[in-house]
């Protein structure tokens, strides 16, 4: 089994470094011509990373030559000889690999890219100036930990209006994007405790969490959500859930089992719920059920939003609700940190916000993402696939399940896919390696948010050329 020392990466990515160092072991000699690799779930599983990282470093070996694949057999060293004789390895040992952009794609549903011709630029340049013109001399000031009041009043109005959530402005923290808050959760909760995320799920919460020194064990979701006894037996102290849209599955936590996982959380001092709200904002009928911490009665929840998914996703501004009790240990603990987003941007946010632009913005999208689905699902409806698959979405959120049916090869049709410029992931590759991960049927994840709607119908044409590739 291929052993790789993650202690040495540095700055690098997962993905890059366990790219760098199979190239390495290849280039030495350590791994041998024809030698067979392990899977992609075997080496996540004996790694600690997830399925998609593995997957991402053969796919680039395949691309540069190290590597081969034989269909049914898995994965192999290819005559690395050959290779430099033949002009074929692309980079120097250690080098970062180019990425393939994803502008190469005609589609891209692995993307959470948002359509550039909806962001409102001539309302931010708008107001950004105003900042510039009457914020001057606060825009040069230290921010401290939690934010500018402006941004937290502001998205305390904005969580009470949408999400029921009666907040104070002490209790909202501004971050660099939702990664920075989960290492700082990390830092505030302690190393010590054991993260629970739910499985499948978001893969990149888990990374950090076990990047930041964390155990961090996996725990099986059905039809209504984590499963609160797998929890139980999990051991965990703190958990990760997404109950309003999950990701990649799309389920939608019922009011039973909140409830159950609420009543977990107040068995113990020391338990805390991390509710990631990601993409609530979509919900394309009815009203949303109610978040987690809006019905906590024991101040165990601890609520995680941004502003990438309505805005963009370079916008790196995020926000996470601490339960009223620990606001004074989190300032006592990490008071000495600043704010990592510059206050012109929150500024800005916040005016925004307060004069009505963001809700204006946020129904437009709606809209303009309610169409977009809706001719997607329409197109995949009528089109070939609609014979080899099935539509699982939940009228919510910016992506679907696209499950195959038995007799096709969910591989091979991702592949061609891949071929004919339509780049999508598997639900299996959400899966943390666990011995019970193989157990699922294959579906696509379908994230829609980045694709051109000129495009749709041309989408599913190519998508259902593939069907005779999957035959099995």
């Amino acid at each position: 089994m291929i052993t790789i020392d993650f202690a040495k990466r540095q700055d690098m990515t997962l993905t890059d470094f366990l790219y760098s160092s199979i190239k390495t072991q290849i280039l030495d000699g350590v791994l041998k011509e024809n030698e067979k690799l392990p899977s992609k779930r075997a080496l996540a599983l004996h790694l600690g990373v997830s399925v998609i990282t593995v997957q991402n470093a053969y796919s680039q070996l395949i691309d540069e030559g190290f590597i081969f694949s034989v269909e049914k057999k898995g994965f192999f060293v290819s005559d690395i000889a050959d290779r430099l004789k033949n002009g074929r390895v692309l980079h120097k040992t250690g080098a970062r690999p180019a990425k393939p952009k994803p502008d190469n794609f005609f589609a891209d549903f692995t993307s959470n890219a948002a359509v550039a011709g909806k962001f409102p630029f001539t309302l931010w340049s708008r107001t950004m100036r105003q900042i510039l013109a009457s914020e001057n001399e606060r825009l040069l000031k230290r921010t401290d930990v939690f934010g500018t009041i402006e941004l937290r009043r502001a998205i305390c109005r904005h969580l009470k209006e949408f999400r029921n959530m009666n907040i104070d402005e002490s209790q909202v923290i501004i971050g660099a994007g939702t990664e920075s808050l989960y290492s700082m959760l990390v830092l505030f909760l302690g190393r010590d405790k054991i993260f629970a995320v739910e499985n499948p799920g978001y893969h990149k919460a888990a990374e950090i969490f076990r990047l930041n020194g964390t155990k961090c064990v996996p725990v099986k979701i059905d039809s209504s959500g984590i499963i609160v006894d797998a929890l139980q037996k999990a051991g965990a102290s703190v958990v990760h859930v997404s109950p309003s849209h999950h990701f990649p599955t799309g389920i939608i936590m019922n009011f039973k089992r909140r409830t159950e996982l609420l009543q977990w959380a107040a068995l113990e001092e020391s338990r805390y719920i991390i509710e990631d709200d990601y993409d609530s904002e979509f919900r394309f009928t009815g009203r949303p059920l109610p978040t987690l911490q809006s019905i906590d009665q024991n101040d165990r929840v601890i609520y995680i939003n941004t502003f990438s998914k309505t805005l963009s996703p370079s916008f790196r501004i995020s926000y996470m609700v601490l339960p009223q009790k620990l606001v004074q240990q989190f300032a006592g603990k990490l008071g000495f940190y600043s704010c990592q987003v510059s206050s012109f941007e929150q500024f800005t946010l916040a005016k925004f916000i307060e004069d009505g632009s963001y809700e204006k913005h946020i129904n437009r999208m709606k809209n303009y993402y309610r169409s977009l689905r809706n001719n997607l699902i329409t197109a995949l409806e009528n089109s070939e696939l609609a014979k080899i698959c099935s539509i699982h979405e939940e009228n919510s959120g910016l992506h679907f399940l696209l499950s195959l049916k038995a007799g096709f090869d969910a591989h091979k049709i991702q592949q061609k896919w891949k071929d004919l410029g339509i780049n999508i992931q598997l639900l299996s590759d959400y899966y943390e390696p666990t011995e019970e991960a193989g157990a699922q049927g294959e579906s696509f994840v379908v994230n829609y948010s980045g694709i051109n709607r000129g495009r749709v119908s041309e989408i599913v044409q190519r998508m259902s050329s593939a069907i005779q590739a999957g035959k099995m």
